[in-house]
């Protein structure tokens, strides 16, 4: 039994008192005004970034192997961006259900090639949908919910389970499901099958045993099973994105590319392909505003494994 099924007193004690300052700190941003909020979140990014440094070096370090063209200063404004960038998407998750509505939406999002995403998600047949950690992601899926959408998107459970039922009830309010990541292929083939809506977030390490694609110019691995999910039950997969532009909630919510197993597209010849199609589209994603992507993610981590040389045939022999 695990820790989270069987936890301890301390850790008990310790989730209720992390939860309950979550839950606070939430509360005093939705009381707050949201121009305050935003100007706010300027200040202390610098803070985040260049003072308390957390994961300094590891953001560091994933902007220097992503943009080695970039200059120290151009990559220290970037990490600033990106803690202004993580703060602004806690305020917009904490303001979400009383700002973006059925008839408000039209104010804070702009839908680019609106006519291919509508039609591709009508198909009656399964879809894949595909984004990775830049711009706002879990205000996309809210917003899919929104519009009529039901989507099951595969998440991995947060080790405070107050916590996990909190962000899970959000995610929720506006018909999206959560499958926990941990033992989902059953689930995401069974929504697969009854022609359902798949999300996942396709730029997560995966391993040695992962799909080892190209990103920023580096081996990084995937999950193969985005690719496998697709090819197998025929689903088209649908790469999108959703960035801010100038302020809070304004969005663009953007069709990066379809590749439709149906109509023959050349990224989908095999899982390898179709994972470094979605891999190099998330990319482009990121370049346009790379401070909106999570680096303090560890990206990359050690090298491909090598292929296994068969030895000649009468060394076998012998």
């Amino acid at each position: 039994m695990s820790a989270r099924e069987n936890p301890s007193i301390l850790q008990r004690v310790g989730d209720v008192g992390v939860y309950v300052l979550v839950r606070v700190a939430i509360c005093i941003i939705q009381s707050l005004p949201r121009e305050w909020c935003e100007r706010r979140a300027r200040k202390w990014s610098d803070i985040l970034a260049n003072r308390i440094k957390i994961r300094r070096q590891v953001v560091r370090e994933n902007l220097r192997l992503a943009f080695p063209e970039k200059t120290e200063k151009e990559c220290r404004e970037i990490a600033c961006g990106m803690w202004e960038h993580l703060l602004l998407m806690i305020v917009e998750i904490a303001h979400a259900e009383r700002v973006i509505r059925t008839t408000t939406w039209r104010r804070h999002l702009k839908i680019h090639n609106m006519p291919q995403f509508i039609r591709t998600l009508w198909l009656d047949r399964p879809k894949i949908i595909v984004s990775g950690h830049c711009g706002n992601f879990e205000l996309a899926a809210f917003l899919f919910g929104l519009f009529g959408f039901r989507v099951y998107s595969v998440a991995r459970e947060l080790d405070n389970p107050l916590l996990d039922n909190f962000i899970t009830r959000f995610r929720e309010s506006r018909g999206q499901r959560i499958l926990p990541k941990k033992g989902s292929a059953p689930d995401v083939s069974a929504v697969l099958v009854d022609n359902g809506i798949i999300g996942l977030l396709g730029d997560q390490y995966a391993g040695q045993k992962g799909c080892w694609v190209d990103f920023f110019s580096r081996p990084a691995s995937v999950h193969k099973a985005i690719g496998i999910f697709s090819l197998t039950s025929n689903a088209p997969l649908l790469v999108c994105s959703a960035t801010r532009r100038n302020r809070l909630f304004e969005f663009d919510l953007r069709l990066e590319g379809v590749a439709d197993p149906q109509q023959q597209h050349p990224a989908t010849v095999n899982a390898q392909a179709l994972s470094q199609w979605f891999t190099t589209l998330l990319e482009q994603a990121i370049r346009r505003a790379p401070q909106q992507y999570w680096w303090v993610h560890h990206r990359w981590r050690g090298e491909p494994p090598k292929a296994r040389v068969k030895p000649p045939a009468h060394m076998i022999s012998q």
